[in-house]
């Protein structure tokens, strides 16, 4: 298993560690409802080093980029961060990433974590031009500050305007309690919050000057069980679930990420196709109407007959309820419509409801 650089502090902050994509990680410290709770209220820090991180530059890189990625990035100034789903030729999803620009030569790829081979393998078979693609995952370390009072907290160590990042842009040097750093305003919480990438070693000075700092504000760190409920509520896709090779974006309900306008991408075609005829099957979120919480992979029926599958499935925090989403008929995807989920052999009643569940409180 690997170990971030923070291993050892979650230890000593008695974080329950689990296996996570090849990764030993905090799944929860005090609780994940609590964890949960404090970063929809406060704020809460995350050790999200197991990301994967791709460099790629060239002069071709930008349309090497717009090859295999279905969103756009010709009009991307520098500094943005642009998320993308990155196809196979039938239109199935190989990953979907955070793309940051530097420069036309110069790009970032933040990739999840158990994907991170493949994804390098997969764009190392499909360079083309004066492109030059590196691994240097094992050389960053990224934290995520989230929630309401992030911004106030992570300005205790920098001097630089934080306010001046806006949503889904970035500042390449920022210096964070002496360490430089890369910081952008981005998250997986629906929350207002920030990501910082730095080098390795620096890590745990930053761990520990932020939660240091943030203690006036109740600033905790928090594990993979919150991340997981609160992109959840968000309804953000997690890779595996409501993305993978079998299911595509336009399926996910990411067709503002796929940008069919385009010259071409890998995929195209086969999206194309899919969004001429319409889709069979489609993303929809529900709400239990019988006692059950649902969970990854239940069948969902409708008089006994199979109209699709839960995707993710949890009890909600914010809002008191059991909820899921569901790869469903699309016949079906109507809000107020019901159907079975079958939990432990036993239809319990559910009904479609609209997503996301927990509405974002991004800062635009």
């Amino acid at each position: 298993m690997k170990k971030t650089p923070l291993y050892e502090k979650h230890l000593a902050l008695n974080g329950k560690m689990i296996e996570f994509g090849g990764w030993l990680l905090p799944v929860e410290y005090t609780g994940i409802i609590e964890e949960h709770r404090q970063v929809r209220e406060a704020a809460g820090l995350f050790d999200v080093s197991h990301m994967g991180e791709i460099l790629v530059r060239g002069k071709d890189a930008g349309a090497f980029l717009q090859q295999i990625l279905t969103n756009d990035l010709s009009k991307a100034p520098d500094g943005k961060v642009i998320y993308s789903p990155m196809c196979y030729e039938g239109g199935g999803v190989v990953d979907d990433l955070l793309v940051y620009k530097y420069a036309d030569d110069h790009y970032l790829l933040v990739v999840n974590a158990a994907n991170t081979g493949k994804d390098f393998d997969w764009i190392k078979d499909h360079l083309s031009g004066d492109v030059d693609a590196v691994n240097v995952s094992d050389s960053w370390a990224q934290l995520a500050i989230q929630g309401p009072f992030a911004e106030e907290i992570l300005q205790e160590g920098t001097d630089f305007p934080l306010k001046d990042i806006r949503f889904y842009t970035f500042v390449p040097e920022v210096t964070v309690f002496g360490v430089q750093a890369m910081v952008s305003r981005t998250g997986y919480t629906g929350e207002d919050g920030f990501e910082i990438y730095m080098p390795a070693d620096k890590a745990p000075k930053v761990w520990e000057s932020l939660l240091e700092v943030g203690r006036p504000k109740c600033l905790m760190p928090v594990g993979l069980g919150a991340r997981d409920t609160l992109r959840f509520e968000a309804a953000l896709p997690l890779y595996g679930h409501e993305l993978s090779a079998e299911i595509t974006p336009l399926e996910a309900g990411l067709s503002a990420f796929v940008k069919l306008d385009k010259d071409s991408f890998i995929g195209k075609e086969a999206l194309q196709i899919q969004y001429n005829q319409g889709l069979t099957r489609r993303l929809a979120g529900f709400e239990m109407v019988g006692r059950g919480i649902p969970r990854s992979g239940y069948e969902i029926v409708d008089n006994g007959n199979p109209i699709g599958f839960v995707t993710s499935g949890s009890f909600s925090p914010s809002l008191g309820k059991n909820l899921g989403l569901a790869m469903i008929d699309s016949r079906f995807c109507l809000p107020g419509t019901e159907f079975d989920v079958i939990i432990r052999n036993k239809a319990v009643r559910a009904k479609v409801c609209e997503i996301p569940f927990y509405r974002k409180k991004y800062r635009k």
